[in-house]
């Protein structure tokens, strides 16, 4: 582990000492306006604290997606939630 951090601090003092004129910009694309008319920041809804039963096998298959995984056991019930509201939207309502 100690060479990660010998190569990662030796890059850091690299990058420290490397100026505006030495990025090589060439690989990205001019902004135009059309860029900025587009939707770039969305603010999170509120979330809500809730304590879930859900079973064991479930819960391990979703911990086991790594790091974020209660983000994804939301990102699939969000997703859930909306298709249902676009098939059936009077029953959404109730």
């Amino acid at each position: 582990m100690s060479a990660k951090r010998k190569s990662i601090s030796s890059d850091l003092k690299r990058l420290d000492k490397m100026t505006d004129s030495d990025i090589d910009y060439s690989d990205i694309p001019p902004l135009d306006e059309s860029f900025f008319k587009k939707e770039m920041v969305s603010i999170p809804q509120k979330k809500d604290s809730v304590t879930l039963r859900i079973d064991h096998d479930v819960l391990e298959f979703f911990k086991h997606q790594g790091r974020g995984y209660q983000t994804l056991i939301n990102a699939i019930l969000k997703t859930y939630a909306h298709t249902k509201q676009k098939k059936h939207p009077k029953e959404a309502n109730r």
